[in-house]
């Protein structure tokens, strides 16, 4: 393959590359060496400002994934790293005095030096120029007089800072304070230490790389950090390569326990917090950023060498295509490289914000901590360990139906089919089918496609399906194809889908009333959430205060005198709710409508006794919840659906929701619907599967009400995890109950679940079973049976003569 690439370009007349690599790190050699590989006629310079012997951190983890890539890539660079790796599949979670263990997972990792070590001999072999202690000339000059300029010059990229109006680099800075160690006490699994100290909590991350050392990463919030007086230390001048010996005496100290006498071993080790590195383009002309230059991602999910040497993988397999100039292989490798290093990102946000907020999750039992740790990425799910380990998830499955005070004896397969007892109402399962507006009523009376929708979600499994946003005054409809409760008419029409669903499913079914607030007035919504404004045709509308919501018209400022007689509407709909059958209330209390106009700062400017203070927009909401609470009846639950952030500076915080939450419980609340965002129209929220979740797990845990989990939910899996994980209590699934409305009943025919948490109607039962599929019965043709793989590897130095201790 390297001859034909090389002649391909000889035949048309094409000299080979001319490349400069700005960085002698493992990203900037290993791209050298498959670039040198590729075509031997490159003429390939690598300038290095250290030492060839100079290195900085310990170990290096490479994934499964990963190492597949680096063998087919170049046998020879593998075949040298395989005989300095140490291999387990064990992950180790200590915590309040237990240790978790899951496994099948599979990591190998080597020394940085050795690897160093084994890259550069391989550029040597090939005839790949590498200047050591040379700082290499600005990236433009060297454009200037080479084809291909590689700027893997790491996280303080001097070429990418020479052009941040190209490269649009964003930083994002974390709270989080964290130290690279390494120590002599071997451990034989990935190993998360999560010690709660007199200062609070910290945490480690730790791993062998070798017969001797392992990584040792501290890291903990800054609130713990400075309790224990790290910041003392911190503000010791440091000369280069110099480490905070004093701040490592007291972790040593700290984590005594864990270390069982061995110790902490430094490499310019200090006091840092992790930056999210994240660039608008890698690519400037000819010249191009790799690894931690062009991105970043926390190290609690992965190594930034491996990410490093996937670019550099990926950036020479681009230059390989033939008849390909240098311009359309730079284009090619971004657009190919970037999906992946943004989805690793992503995952690796949601962890590094799970540690920092660790504090919020510390207080959980053993069992779920270690899974919710586990789980913190979204990337590794229930399903994922389950493959990996059967037996540690079931013995997971066997402790969460014991927490369970609704269960019966037999334990469902999964936890989503666990039954939930919600005030006086108990669910047969988890899962609700999500509030959806089918704008199909008439006159606020609905008619067969609300019917359609409510009972084919109560039927396909769901054990709870909330109606969509339902006006509790006339007045009070987002469009006049809204649904109403305000009228006998609308009761009755009701009363005849909630008879239906009753007698026939073993479903609860529940309204969500709504005041529609300042997005009132609408045509009925097509490619977007909102409809634009009727205009003369529409009605008045009312909120907090006069801020409209984005094109359409202002609303009017409600005064102090009429907000009783809103309440009042919130009561009467409440009233209408029970007589039309309904099992539970939800009122909608997010996304912009009336209520949440009132809790949110952005939407909130009012002068008097509602508004300023989070106390006083608080004022209104809890006299609609009181007065909903004396007319819906005790023994039925109450939900209220809150934006948990509003995606926008300014606006209601996490912390916010957290105050609106407690407050809302002690009014009688029963659980809370935990959304986000939908107040302002200039709003930019961080889309993404699982997105809401995380908030709903901190106000569970912060206050103790049980939480509604919501968006972009639309697995079995992701339920699973949720729950099981303690981040909600329940898990209300919206577009794929469009997309299938037995969607519940088709998780549980999928692992052939017929219990009381799937019950299928009797018209449905004989599609119970999954359908035949296209196959045929396979001869036995092995006399023994295949040996099972040890899920359970841990590492062990392979020298007699080393003298660490492995860790047990």
């Amino acid at each position: 393959m390297t001859g034909q690439v090389h002649s391909s370009r000889v035949a048309q007349g094409r000299p080979s590359l001319r490349i400069a690599v700005i960085g002698g790190g493992p990203g900037g050699l290993y791209f050298a060496a498959l670039a040198k590989q590729l075509d031997p006629g490159r003429q390939i310079t690598v300038y290095e400002r250290n030492a060839a012997d100079t290195t900085f951190g310990f170990g290096v983890v490479f994934s499964d994934e990963t190492l597949d890539g680096i063998t087919r890539a170049d046998s020879q660079i593998f075949a040298d790293m395989e005989g300095g790796f140490a291999r387990w599949a064990d992950i180790d979670v200590h915590y309040r005095g237990e240790v978790l263990t899951s496994g099948g997972h599979g990591f190998a990792a080597i020394e940085r030096r050795t690897l160093l070590q084994i890259l550069q001999k391989r550029c040597a072999d090939l005839g790949v120029d590498v200047r050591f202690e040379t700082d290499a000339p600005p990236a433009a000059d060297l454009a200037e007089t080479h084809d291909l300029v590689v700027a893997a010059d790491g996280l303080h990229s001097v070429t990418r800072n020479a052009h941040p109006e190209v490269f649009g680099p964003n930083l994002d800075e974390r709270e989080c304070r964290y130290m690279w160690l390494a120590t002599d006490r071997v451990f034989d699994a990935f190993t998360f230490i999560v010690s709660e100290t007199e200062f609070g909590p910290m945490q480690v991350h730790a791993y062998p790389f070798s017969d001797r050392r392992s990584t040792f990463i501290i890291e903990m919030n800054e609130k713990t950090w400075r309790n224990a007086g790290f910041d003392a230390f911190a503000e010791r001048p440091l000369s280069p390569g110099e480490s905070d010996t004093h701040s490592v005496e007291l972790c040593e100290q700290l984590l005594a326990e864990h270390l069982g006498g061995h110790r902490l071993l430094t490499n310019n080790s200090r006091w840092i917090r992790f930056n999210t590195v994240r660039n608008k383009t890698w690519r400037n002309g000819k010249i191009v950023l790799l690894g931690d230059a062009a991105h970043t991602a926390h190290f609690s999910i992965g190594s930034g060498t491996k990410l490093a040497m996937e670019d550099s993988l990926a950036l020479a397999a681009s230059l390989s295509v033939d008849d390909t100039d240098v311009a359309e292989a730079l284009r090619r490798y971004e657009s190919e490289r970037r999906p992946v290093v943004e989805s690793t990102q992503r995952a690796a946000q949601a962890s590094l914000e799970w540690f920092e907020t660790i504090d919020h999750s510390v207080g959980q039992q053993p069992p779920q901590f270690g899974f919710n740790l586990l789980t913190r990425s979204r990337r590794v799910t229930y399903d994922n360990l389950r493959e990996r380990d059967v037996d540690y998830i079931d013995a997971l499955d066997d402790w969460y139906h014991r927490q369970n005070p609704a269960a019966d004896e037999t334990r469902p397969p999964r936890p989503m089919f666990e039954p939930y007892r919600l005030g006086g109402l108990t669910l047969k399962n988890r899962i609700l089918a999500a509030p959806i507006a089918t704008y199909s009523a008439d006159e606020g009376v609905v008619g067969d496609a609300e019917l359609v929708r409510l009972s084919g979600a109560a039927l396909g499994g769901a054990g709870l399906v909330l109606a969509g946003m339902t006006a509790v005054s006339k007045a009070g409809r987002v469009t006049p194809s809204c649904a109403g409760l305000y009228t006998p008419e609308q009761v009755a029409a009701y009363r005849r889908i909630t008879d239906m669903i009753h007698g026939h499913s073993t479903a609860a079914v529940g309204a969500q009333l709504n005041h529609s607030g300042r997005k009132g007035a609408t045509a009925v919504p097509t490619n977007s959430p909102l409809g634009p404004s009727l205009g003369a045709a529409g009605w008045e509308t009312v909120a907090a205060s006069v801020i409209p919501f984005g094109d359409l018209p202002a609303p009017r400022e409600l005064g102090a005198d009429e907000l009783s007689g809103i309440a009042a509407e919130f009561a009467d709909a409440a009233r209408a709710a029970d007589a039309a059958g309904f099992d539970v209330v939800e009122l909608q209390a997010g996304h912009g409508f009336l209520l949440s106009s009132f809790l949110s700062p952005l939407t909130n400017r009012r002068a008097d006794e509602y508004g300023g203070s989070l106390r006083n927009r608080l004022r209104f909401p809890l006299e609609v919840i009181d007065a909903v609470r004396a007319a819906w009846p005790a023994h039925k639950p109450l939900l209220v659906r809150i934006s948990a952030v509003d995606w926008h500076d300014g606006g209601t915080t996490i912390e916010d929701a957290v105050v609106i939450a407690r407050a809302f419980a002690d009014h009688g609340t029963d659980a809370i619907d935990v959304s986000s965002g939908e107040v302002v129209a200039e709003e930019k929220p961080a889309y993404g599967r699982g997105y809401q979740t995380p908030f709903a797990e901190r106000i569970r845990a912060d206050v103790g009400v049980p939480t509604i989990a919501v968006g972009v939910i639309s697995s079995d899996d992701d339920a699973n995890s949720i729950l099981l994980a303690g981040r909600a209590d329940l898990v209300a699934v919206g577009r794929a109950h469009l997309h299938d409305p037995a969607w519940t009943l088709h998780a549980a025919a999928a692992i052939g679940y017929r219990g009381p948490g799937a019950q299928w109607p009797s018209l449905y039962g004989a599609g119970s079973a999954r359908p035949p599929v296209a196959g045929r019965a396979r001869p036995q043709l092995a006399l023994l049976p295949a040996a099972q793989a040890d899920i359970h590897q841990r590492w062990r130095p392979r020298t007699a003569t080393a003298t660490t201790e492995v860790a047990s």
